[in-house]
């Protein structure tokens, strides 16, 4: 039973402060500068629900009691294994524990809370941001109930649980997480972590907090804007309300961000509206009022919701804000599906964002931290993010909401996975889940998006990611789109496609690439990049780090960056409607990063990459073709597998005993490739001539599909070596100087040497003309 003598929870009071001032973080492999700013007094103290904000809260935040047991675990236990940092989970530096639970122990936090000041007809909101995964709550001696789902808000009301005329509460939280060890959404949360699986997150990693609230007051707020008509709706949904009680709702306006919490001087009052509390309110918004919401201009309206009963008394005051901004599909004047804003068409590029961090694993060390982020991808220049498998606080979306990011917001990915190739091989495929594991999902995916769906800043859902956890596909877009019709939805971003949903979608590493087109659908580069580059004392370990491609200095990843900008901006005009880096940070041993993972270090020039970003919100250049590649249609070339001999590669030399063939040359199991001639051997050399007009060199580019390593002459004059593979046909820039001094008016010799260790084979290679489009 719970201990319920004031002297006892006075002790315990004064325990816990004595106790505060010798915690300290646990020493984890890596840390960020903002650990220093974290202490049991001052841990994410900001107001943790911006879509909803009132003024008598108190946070929980701070120290706790815990214990780790077998099975049930008594609430509160007998004794205590020491205090945790809510809410750093446990295996985090920052939670001053870093301890690891197996997949079948259970977790008890307890601490006392000073009960609330309230009025008698007042009640007292207990509330969660989240908890990973299954947790059961008493406050004193009431079980409140369970709660089960890593990523979703939940609220009980304490009110009846607490201790009449007592000064101190107490308050206990079992917990249990197998991680992988069971079907559960997890995202990249494992129980051995290891390349793209990171450690996993147990327990209470967001804000606890206290609210006191009337009998009769607002619990939900579902805003849906309506742009074309120049509206928006508002639905107030009540907790302990009766028939007849209304609100009235203001629209305020404000030019710039919205104040966390919005409560001060009054500001401009550019629309209002009232009605009864459970149904829609439509509320226009004045011509000469009325500024759209985008990533340029990201403006927010303020809003005031005055709940009041049916006998006109005044119940309840909360403040929130709205945008007005649209997202749907649409055709470009070239007749190609694309992604709307507004209803015009607005290339989305952002990072992969994982959103994990060295000291606090799903928690950011400090709201400062979890801002920083967001701040660097918009100086990047970038214009949307991707939150992979993973939610975040409300809080990291106000954020993205002020600053003017797009959000694409994954489910966290759970259970099996379906077979699964990157370039569609295994489309249409996926797995059966358990009658439990497939409700759950669609109890947890419901409940996430009904926590978001208040941001503007969130503009499609994404169910699946690469075949993880992927089922019932059809239905689980099409009950994705009926939760919320007013954003688009990614049936798996990825693969494996099903023709349902709004987007196409794949990965490709490095890239870029692009799907077919559709005529419904937009077609979306997912995932592709992944540089890799380490940097000493900013790594998880000291060794054996990983990235898609490893890259030794800033430098060369700087210039290999820049090639896949190069290669993706033409992808732009031939209809690709968004384009995702991996990734934001380094997470783990994974150094696909933009930053380390301890924020420290950026890798690429600020400047210089946003400078190569806004080429790409810019008209894309028209692509003219110089000499043909035999993607389309077949190219004859000389081609000989042995050695030739030295000069093969000048205009003069006599390749008159080599076989000739049509391109591309390969095997056809390999991605992309449109192999007419067989070529299976280590190495092939091959020539073609060609004639050209008079040709300014700059702006030719060179096209190719190789795998792998290829080396391109022009007359004699090597113009590109390229290393590794690729998985469809790209552009690779060409040195102006050494191309000009190569390129003739007339008769060109084209002559290519290509080498292969394992896997697919392919090479096919072509030149095109960039030209502006002014």
């Amino acid at each position: 039973m719970f201990r319920t003598c004031l002297a006892l929870a006075a002790l315990s009071l004064v325990w816990s402060v004595a106790n505060a001032a010798d915690w300290q973080p646990a020493k984890g492999p890596l840390m960020t500068r903002w650990a220093k700013d974290v202490s049991p007094d001052k841990v994410h103290p900001e107001y943790p629900r911006p879509q909803m904000v009132r003024k008598n809260w108190t946070n929980l935040n701070g120290l706790w009691d815990y214990k780790i047991a077998d099975g049930t675990g008594q609430m509160p236990p007998k004794s205590s294994d020491g205090k945790i940092l809510v809410p750093f989970p446990i295996e985090s530096a920052l939670s001053g524990v870093m301890k690891r639970l197996g997949p079948k122990q259970a977790m008890v936090y307890y601490r006392t809370f000073e009960t609330p000041a309230r009025k008698a007809d007042e009640r007292v909101l207990l509330h969660f941001g989240a908890v990973d995964w299954s947790c059961t709550v008493k406050v004193n001696s009431t079980t409140l109930g369970s709660h089960q789902g890593g990523y979703d808000p939940f609220t009980f009301d304490i009110t009846d649980a607490l201790l009449p005329n007592a000064k101190q509460q107490e308050i206990a939280v079992l917990v249990m997480d197998p991680s992988d060890a069971n079907w559960q959404p997890r995202g990249k949360q494992v129980n051995e972590p290891k390349g793209i699986w990171y450690t996993p997150t147990t327990g209470i990693w967001q804000t606890v907090w206290l609210e006191v609230v009337p009998a009769a007051s607002v619990a939900r707020l579902e805003i849906v804007p309506d742009v074309d008509a120049s509206k928006v709706r508002i639905t107030v949904t009540g907790r302990g309300t009766s028939e007849g009680d209304k609100v009235d709702i203001a629209v305020l306006g404000r030019e710039h961000t919205i104040i966390s919490p919005p409560i001060g001087p009054a500001v401009e009052k550019v629309a209002g509206g009232n009605g009864p509390v459970g149904k829609p309110i439509e509320i226009a918004i004045p011509k000469e009022k009325l500024q759209l919401w985008s990533p340029d201009s990201p403006f927010l309206y303020g809003l005031r919701i005055d709940l009041s009963t049916a006998d006109r008394k005044a119940a309840d005051v909360v403040f929130s804000y709205c945008a007005m901004r649209k997202i749907s599909l649409g055709k470009d004047e070239a007749g190609v599906t694309r992604m709307m804003l507004n209803g015009k068409p607005v290339f989305q590029y952002g990072p992969l964002d994982q959103g994990f961090w060295p000291d606090g694993l799903y928690t950011a060390p400090t709201d400062e931290a979890l801002r920083y982020d967001l701040e660097m991808t918009k100086k990047l220049g970038f214009n949307m993010v991707r939150k992979h498998v993973k939610v975040e606080p409300a809080r990291w979306y106000r954020h993205c909401d002020e600053l003017g990011l797009l959000v694409w917001q994954d489910m966290p990915s759970g259970d099996a996975s379906a077979k699964w190739d990157p370039v569609g091989g295994h489309n249409g495929e996926e797995i059966e889940r358990s009658k439990e594991s497939a409700e759950n999902f669609r109890r947890e995916w419901k409940a996430i998006i009904d926590s978001l769906r208040h941001f503007p800043s969130i503009v499609v859902w994404v169910p699946f990611n690469e075949a993880w956890g992927q089922f019932d596909t059809v239905a689980i877009t099409k009950y994705t789109q009926e939760l919320d019709p007013t954003r688009l939805v990614n049936c798996a971003s990825g693969g494996n496609d099903f023709p349902v949903g709004h987007i196409v979608d794949i990965h490709s590493y490095p890239g870029p690439a692009m799907p077919k087109l559709e005529q419904n659908r937009a077609a979306v580069l997912g995932e592709y990049g992944g540089l890799g580059l380490p940097l000493e004392g900013h790594t998880w370990q000291a060794k054996d780090n990983w990235g898609y491609r490893n890259l030794k200095t800033k430098e060369e990843l700087s210039s290999a960056y820049a090639q896949l900008i190069y290669k993706l901006r033409p992808l732009i005009g031939k209809g690709l409607s968004a384009g995702i880096y991996t990734q934001t940070t380094d997470v783990e041993v994974e150094v696909n990063g933009l930053m380390t993972y301890d924020r420290e270090v950026l890798k690429v020039d600020l400047e210089q990459t946003a400078a190569l970003h806004k080429k790409l919100y810019e008209p894309p250049p028209k692509e003219i073709v110089v000499v043909p590649t035999s993607q389309g249609e077949a190219q004859t070339w000389r081609f000989i597998a042995d050695k030739p001999a030295d000069g093969w590669e000048q205009a003069a030399f006599d390749d008159s005993s080599w076989k000739e063939g049509p391109g591309g040359f390969g095997e056809p199991s390999t991605p992309g490739s449109k192999v007419r001639t067989s070529w299976k051997t280590p190495d092939i050399w091959m020539r073609r001539a060609v004639n050209l007009p008079k040709l300014d060199s700059s702006g030719v580019a060179l096209v190719i599909h190789h795998d792998e390593d290829t080396e391109v002459y022009l007359n004699g004059t090597l113009i590109a070596a390229v290393k590794g593979y690729t998985t469809d046909y790209s552009l690779v820039p060409l040195d102006e100087k050494a191309l000009a001094a190569a390129l003739k008016e007339g008769d060109n010799v084209l002559a290519v040497h290509c080498h292969q260790t394992g896997g697919g084979q392919y090479i096919d290679v072509g030149l095109v003309r960039l030209e502006e489009v002014k």
